[in-house]
């Protein structure tokens, strides 16, 4: 309990300052009842940091607030912008407003929305619009937004449930296309499979636990294995081409004119 303990002070009270973060990921991990909400940072150079977690869900906008306003007191600068890439949560989003303003992009991870929207459809349907989807994501993001919204208004008469869970957020996964990426950089900006890693890190370094007594257990373990997890983490595929996002995110209000556009 001392070292866990001493674990979870260090991540908490950990100096952001220094870090030239250029993408922030913010995904939640599960432990019994339990929910934390992670993040991990990515740098110029392509090294990934964990950078901070909260006990509570990531559907909770008072949790997520309250873990970007810790990142900023502890030095993560609000005068720049950065790409965030969220997992589709209307409270993650908000929160990334409220602390860092409205300015900054934002990718949804396409995982989670292909998810979100197969479980609204019958089994018989879910690989055709899977492969709709993936092919829609490969285009520009007019292009590819138009053919989801086409597919949208199929979906509609039958399924409408599925038709709002792909019409919700939608120009939000295209967010990456619309930056001018390399191919090979934008597969790991487009999902959350980059915080995904140290989940499964913390999942494997705390397997043998079957009962969580409360949230300070969680904290403490999670904050411990994420440390651990932290020292095997590889830079980014694509990291060479992280200039490119930079080169873009330092373009004054580019990607707010082509929203509006």
């Amino acid at each position: 309990m001392e070292a866990s303990e001493e674990e979870l002070k260090r991540l908490c009270e950990r100096g952001l300052d220094e870090l030239e973060l250029l993408v922030l990921y913010l995904d939640g991990v599960i432990f019994g009842e339990h929910h934390v909400l992670v993040a991990v940072g990515v740098d110029e150079k392509g090294r990934k940091h964990v950078l901070g977690i909260a006990e509570g869900a990531s559907e909770n906008q008072a949790v997520a607030k309250g873990l970007l306003e810790d990142l900023v007191q502890r030095g993560l600068t609000t005068d720049r912008k950065y790409l965030f890439v969220i997992d589709g949560s209307k409270a993650l989003r908000a929160a990334i407003d409220a602390v860092f303003g409205g300015e900054n992009p934002v990718q949804r991870c396409r995982h989670h929305k292909i998810e979100n929207v197969m479980g609204y459809l019958p089994d018989g349907l879910k690989d055709q619009v899977k492969a709709v989807m993936r092919s829609a994501f490969r285009l520009p993001a007019r292009e590819g937004t138009a053919r989801l919204e086409k597919q949208a208004e199929w979906l509609e008469r039958e399924y409408p449930s599925a038709a709002a869970s792909l019409r919700e957020g939608l120009a939000e996964m295209f967010t990456v296309n619309r930056l001018g990426l390399s191919p090979s950089l934008s597969r790991c900006l487009v999902s959350t499979n980059v915080i995904e890693s140290p989940h499964s890190g913390v999942r494997l370094r705390t397997r043998k636990i079957c009962r969580w007594r409360d949230g300070k257990m969680v904290l403490r373990w999670a904050a411990a294995a994420l440390l651990m997890t932290e020292q095997n983490f590889r830079r980014i595929m694509g990291h060479r081409d992280l200039w490119m996002l930079k080169a873009a995110l330092d373009r004054k209000g580019v990607f707010v004119q082509q929203e509006v556009a």
